[in-house]
């Protein structure tokens, strides 16, 4: 996790990403074209939240999010997602 010169507005948080499942359970190798997109990532940076709703996630959280929720982006060749805290399932 680094350090990410990116603020978001109001209730919205960056997230990294976790990386794609490589093997299986059973140790199978999977290909690129088969990884499925990761629903679990790190919150690299909040918004201040808005008046009525403070943010209730912080940064270092690990969460789970929808699995279209948010914006792909890249800065300096890692790539983020940015959203909405209530895309935010849960916390693990």
């Amino acid at each position: 996790m680094g350090k990410v010169n990116i603020k978001p507005l109001a209730d919205r948080v960056v997230v990294e990403p976790a990386p794609a499942e490589q093997k299986t359970a059973s140790g199978i190798i999977i290909p690129d074209t088969a990884k499925e997109k990761p629903q679990r990532g790190t919150i690299v940076a909040i918004g201040d939240g808005t008046k009525d709703n403070p943010m209730t996630v912080k940064v270092g959280d690990v969460v789970l999010y929808g699995k279209y929720a948010g914006t792909e982006f890249t800065i300096d060749g890692k790539e983020y997602l940015i959203m909405r805290e209530s895309d935010v399932i849960a916390i693990i």
